[in-house]
């Protein structure tokens, strides 16, 4: 997280969560990844949250931006209570679409679009092995 993208230099906590199929999640301490989050599998509303907020529930549920945004505002307030991020940080496929609906997000923490968009969590993936292959 701290050699490149949108939480590069952020200190604290920064969750980064990739909407596409599912949701995927990176959790980061001082830039330092937290392995084996599945946020995505959280228990929201008595499922996995990614049956709720997914972009790929939004497509099947033909859900419009505002009617998503309010089941990921929801889903955003849940995970702020868990663990009071400095930053959240979208990604994933619905990323390329964050201009319009990015303005709809609501959180405590600052919401912003992955650099990377689509590609973030394969970005990640990407710094996380050569920096573990570095050690």
């Amino acid at each position: 997280m701290s050699a490149a993208g949108t939480g590069r230099g952020v200190n604290g906590v920064v969750i980064l969560l990739t909407f596409g199929t599912g949701i995927g999640s990176a959790l980061f301490v001082d830039g330092e990844l937290v392995p084996n989050t599945e946020f995505g599998h959280l228990e929201f509303h008595g499922q996995d949250a990614e049956r709720t907020a997914s972009a790929r529930v939004r497509t099947e549920e033909r859900l419009d931006w505002p009617s998503w945004c309010a089941r990921v505002n929801d889903y955003l307030a849940r995970m702020h209570a868990l663990f009071w991020p400095d930053l959240f940080i979208i990604g994933g496929s619905i990323s390329e679409d964050f201009e319009q609906f990015g303005h709809l997000l609501h959180s405590p923490a600052p919401i912003r679009r992955a650099a990377h968009g689509a590609q973030s969590g394969v970005v990640g993936a990407a710094f996380a092995a050569a920096r573990q292959h570095q050690r």
